[in-house]
């Protein structure tokens, strides 16, 4: 069998593995079902489309989160073109475990850049390692790093903010 026949197998058996993770990140950004699975879906295209580049077994897991990071950010930009419909109550019916006191914190990640918000999604929703969160953003692991305690200091001075405000009103 052919490396790009392999790598195209194995790609295929990736991602029936992993379909519920790739939701969950989809969802993260689209925040409804339909946005979700239809950012899923176009990422499989794209990667069964180009499987044939993979240049080893071991950078498909890393090659394709950036195919679905890339696709979702897409998504977003023509969303913000579009006027939602969508209520914050679809998107948290569907994170059966997480409780309402952390409304607040889904808010705040969706004031985040994308770049930020995807770093939060792969660190703290999908507990990746900074390792493979360099790997999937093509970043240094150093950068990864900093960028992150920034961005929880960041959210962490917003949301005592918003507090600060509601205990105010």
């Amino acid at each position: 069998m052919s490396t790009a026949r392999l790598n195209h197998f194995l790609l295929i058996e990736y991602i029936k593995t992993h379909q519920e993770q790739f939701y969950r990140i989809a969802y993260s950004y689209a925040k409804n079902q339909q946005d979700a699975l239809d950012i899923v879906q176009t990422s499989v295209e794209k990667a069964l489309r180009a499987s044939g580049g993979i240049k080893e077994e071991k950078y498909i897991a890393t090659w394709f989160t950036r195919i679905l990071i890339n696709t979702s950010i897409d998504v977003l930009r023509k969303r913000k073109r579009e006027v939602l419909t969508d209520t914050m109550e679809d998107w948290i019916g569907a994170r059966v475990e997480e409780q309402d006191e952390n409304l607040d914190l889904y808010e705040a990640l969706d004031l985040l850049k994308p770049e930020e918000k995807t770093l939060m999604i792969l660190r703290y929703f999908e507990d990746l390692r900074f390792q493979d969160i360099a790997e999937a953003m093509d970043m240094n692991i150093n950068t990864v790093k900093t960028k992150t305690y920034s961005i929880i200091k960041k959210l962490k001075i917003q949301m005592e903010g918003e507090v600060i405000q509601n205990d105010g009103a």
